[in-house]
């Protein structure tokens, strides 16, 4: 277990370094958003090849771990690469555009992402190390979570790119089909993507220490890089529009539109 730590640390972080490199020459520091989906592909692949446990359940959830990366590393790929820095990221280097460390900072919160792929990966880790012959009632149920959820998440980033490549819709706010139930659909399925590897997890040996997984993906969905930096955005570039969008629609957990008068 500790080889396999070991090993798909130094991958990450090396992934980050350059990215980082990439970001600074191009003065684009969007690509870590790239990095930090597109790692887990390279932990599910380490995860697969090293693990010495039962094949069918840890290939099952490094597959599982796979597919949801590579769906959303190509969806953010048309997002950043060729584009101008996303707004969240001008936002942050205006906040620290006061430091001399300005490319230092990002080096630093770059390889925090890469530290996270290590945490959120750790199901893989205990799945590829449990050696059971045959697949939990658990695994079975966080299967059936996790093609939900990524159900649910395909379509919500369908539907917004769908309405931002209508030209008559530039600046307005997307509130249709799950957006106009959620502000944040695509985040919501993806925080259940994350209790579906947890609850996967809980069959193999430590894998309740996953519990808390789905705590840290939420912590940093609606409080760190998730909504809280893209309504800020949302707000800057829309105004009174998105304004009225918050009134009337739940931030997060989907739920019938609020009828004002």
């Amino acid at each position: 277990m500790l080889m396999l730590l070991l090993i798909g640390t130094v991958a990450v972080v090396i992934v980050m370094f350059l990215l980082w490199v990439l970001g600074v020459r191009q003065h684009n520091f969007s690509y870590v958003d790239l990095g930090w989906s597109a790692n887990f592909m390279l932990l599910a692949f380490i995860s697969g090849v090293l693990g010495d446990g039962d094949p069918i359940r840890h290939m099952l959830l490094c597959s599982m771990y796979g597919l949801w990366s590579l769906r959303l590393t190509v969806h953010l790929a048309t997002r950043i690469i060729g584009e101008p820095e996303e707004g969240r990221y001008v936002q942050l280097r205006a906040d620290w555009a006061s430091s001399k460390q300005l490319n230092l900072k990002f080096l630093g919160f770059f390889q925090f992402q890469a530290l996270l792929n290590i945490v959120l990966g750790l199901p893989m880790v205990f799945a590829a190390m449990n050696t059971s012959p045959s697949l939990h009632s658990l695994e079975i149920i966080g299967g059936v979570i996790w093609v939900i959820a990524l159900l649910g998440e395909t379509v919500a980033d369908a539907q917004l790119k769908r309405f931002k490549q209508n030209p008559n819709n530039r600046g307005k706010v997307c509130d249709q089909g799950l957006w106009g139930w959620s502000r944040h659909p695509n985040y919501f399925f993806e925080w259940i993507v994350w209790i579906g590897y947890a609850v996967f997890a809980l069959a193999s040996p430590w894998g309740w220490l996953t519990l808390g997984l789905p705590v840290l993906m939420l912590h940093f969905l609606l409080n760190v890089t998730g909504i809280k930096a893209t309504e800020e955005q949302a707000l800057r570039s829309k105004g009174e529009a998105y304004r009225q969008y918050q009134r009337e629609v739940s931030a997060f957990i989907p739920w019938p539109r609020k009828k004002l008068s």
